[in-house]
């Protein structure tokens, strides 16, 4: 069945969260189908070293909240992989209706994955979390690059106001507002980091008090793939009835944020598009491709599950047969509905954008998600 399930006015400039937003008012209405889905469950990391990154996130504030094996004929049966899979995956504090981790730890990985890549290499995939103090990250980063040798590629944090919040009347009372923000490329993993300043959204990325690093859940996911993204993002809302937030439009270098998260040189632009659950504010879906698709870095062909790095995303829905049916006949051939390691029931495809998502049947969610995305001045 059809319907039309939105027509708001929402009063954002659609970009990156480090573009620099504006109030103007969009009123998209459109025919979604009515699949319940969740805004995304899940990022699922391959590697060969399952102890290691555990141990990564446990500073970041994930914990162990499932774990299980399967040998290589399961795994080639669900994932398309012939080789034993151990998966472990972990929760950020209480948050578990988004912004989740799975590690896949493959006995037998199928390659290095895109791997330690410049910014905007298609294939690349990018996690994002708040955190209480950037620059402390930064500077662990830095570390971990200059003084310890390994892969890491920080960007300087930079300022900006999104949300067009800052009155302008700077005092030691009337202090700015925005967010700074900064990426983090790495071998296995990239980061993408964000502070809040004077305001807050609630629900849309909880700190977990007890992390190391001060740090949430994944409040949204970046893409770096390639094409027309008004073709190869369009089963979004045709399969899995997510709201696009915006028609693609370009951003580059002339905006704070995409300038220094992405380095871009001076004249660079891409397409941006960006999609959000009706089910949950967080969880976002964020999607980039180049204005001179003939001139990018690719390694899209390294971007297949079984690989190392970040390969595969979940979604959960409470009518998986229907989104199994849409995907059907929208020419995504889905695999069978199984069940996956930890006995969920669950299906797999890969989108024209070369995205590989796992759908999953709704889960027991203690957390219920917020579904109001709301901006709230706070005295900080």
């Amino acid at each position: 069945m059809w319907v039309i399930v939105r027509k708001a006015g929402i009063t954002v400039l659609f970009g990156m969260l480090s573009a620099i937003w504006q109030a103007w008012a969009l009123d998209i209405e459109r025919e979604l189908p009515e699949t319940g889905i969740s805004g995304v469950y899940e990022a699922m990391v391959g590697t060969d070293d399952a102890r290691q990154l555990v141990e990564y996130f446990t500073e970041f504030g994930f914990s162990v909240t499932k774990d299980a094996s399967i040998d290589a004929q399961a795994a080639e049966k669900i994932y398309g992989v012939r080789s034993g899979l151990h998966s472990i995956r972990m929760q950020n504090g209480v948050v578990d209706s988004h912004g989740l981790l799975r590690i896949l730890e493959w006995e037998q990985p199928l390659g290095p994955g895109v791997g330690y890549a410049p910014p905007e290499t298609v294939g690349q995939r990018m996690a994002v979390m708040r955190t209480r103090d950037i620059f402390r990250l930064y500077d662990t980063f830095q570390d971990l690059r200059e003084k310890a040798g390994q892969p890491w590629l920080p960007t300087e944090p930079v300022f900006d106001d999104l949300y067009g919040l800052d009155t302008g009347n700077i005092s030691i009372k009337d202090r700015r507002v925005g967010v700074r923000e900064n990426a983090v490329y790495g071998q296995v993993f990239n980061h993408v980091f964000f502070q809040r300043y004077g305001y807050t959204i609630p629900g849309y990325g909880t700190i977990n008090e007890a992390a190391p690093l001060q740090t949430s859940e994944f409040t949204h996911h970046d893409f770096i793939v390639k094409g027309d993204l008004a073709e190869v993002t369009g089963y979004y809302m045709s399969v899995l009835g997510l709201r696009a937030e915006n028609d693609p439009v370009i951003d580059g270098d002339w905006q704070k944020g995409p300038g220094r998260v992405f380095l871009m040189e001076p004249g660079e632009s891409h397409w941006y598009r960006g999609f959000v659950s009706p089910n949950n504010a967080c969880g976002k879906l964020k999607f980039f491709s180049a204005m001179d698709p003939e001139h990018v870095r690719d390694r899209s062909r390294r971007q297949r599950v079984g690989e190392l790095g970040i390969t595969l995303h979940s979604l959960y829905t409470p009518e998986l047969e229907f989104v199994h049916e849409l995907a059907t006949e929208h020419g995504l051939q889905p695999s069978a509905i199984l069940e996956n390691e930890f006995s969920e029931q669950s299906f797999m495809f890969t989108g024209p954008d070369g995205v590989t998502w796992q759908i999953l049947d709704q889960p027991i969610v203690r957390n219920k998600p917020t579904t109001k995305f709301e901006l709230l001045r706070v005295n900080n």
